[in-house]
């Protein structure tokens, strides 16, 4: 394997480094990126990286416990397996993430692909209609939450995170089905709306019951 990697030139050693970097950090890696205010898509040079060395990071990642997958309809790398990072989400977060999955499941239903964007505004209007989000929220949590989905490539922003307003665009990618898939989303809406519902009613803040594994209930 090792010798493999010693006989690619510097800059080619650094892309496969960086990719292996980025798959273990955010999970996955686009094959098309999007510019969220024009739609514009671009190649992702990560995803030729994973392409081109393809066989020698699946080794690698094996040796970590972790699979590479390759799913060519939502044109992507992710890994999978026991060795990945688990990241630990507040429980606000986690109900950002089911919002998220209820406007892309009904936007591609509605509007199509190049409709897939959407905002703070609209994500707060499906919180109140689900019932998960009846309050408000801090920019902390925000922030936090909007933080973890760029990371894990389900959002692209036009700017910081700090800059995000009401009526910023946000891009929605596909891969926020990885965590939400459509045959869990109905069950996760509910039952994260019963909870919501019992904390009000014990006169708990949400969100301040631990956190939530980011894959074992949500993913595939």
């Amino acid at each position: 394997m090792f010798p493999y990697f010693e006989e690619r030139t510097p800059a080619e050693a650094a892309a496969i480094r960086k990719t292996i970097q980025d798959l273990l950090r955010q999970t996955c890696i686009l094959q098309v990126k999007y510019d969220p205010v024009t739609l514009t898509a671009r190649d992702n040079g990560r995803y030729q990286v994973c392409s081109a060395h393809r066989e020698f990071i699946a080794d690698y990642l094996a040796v970590l416990g972790c699979e590479l997958i390759h799913d060519p309809q939502d044109r992507m790398f992710r890994i999978a397996g026991e060795g990945m990072p688990v990241e630990k989400l507040s429980l606000t977060t986690t109900k950002l993430v089911l919002l998220l999955k209820l406007i892309y499941r009904d936007k591609i239903m509605g509007e199509g692909l190049s409709a897939t964007v959407t905002c703070l505004e609209e994500i707060r209007e499906y919180g109140r209609s689900t019932n998960l989000l009846p309050g408000r929220l801090t920019a902390q949590e925000w922030q936090t939450a909007l933080n973890v989905m760029k990371t894990h490539q389900m959002i692209e922003l036009p700017g910081a995170i700090l800059n995000v307003e009401d009526k910023t665009p946000i891009y929605i990618y596909s891969t926020v089905n990885i965590f939400c898939p459509s045959s869990e989303i109905n069950r996760l809406v509910e039952l994260y709306r019963e909870e919501t519902e019992e904390r009000a009613e014990e006169g708990g803040a949400d969100g301040e019951a631990g956190e939530e594994n980011l894959y074992p209930d949500v993913s595939e």
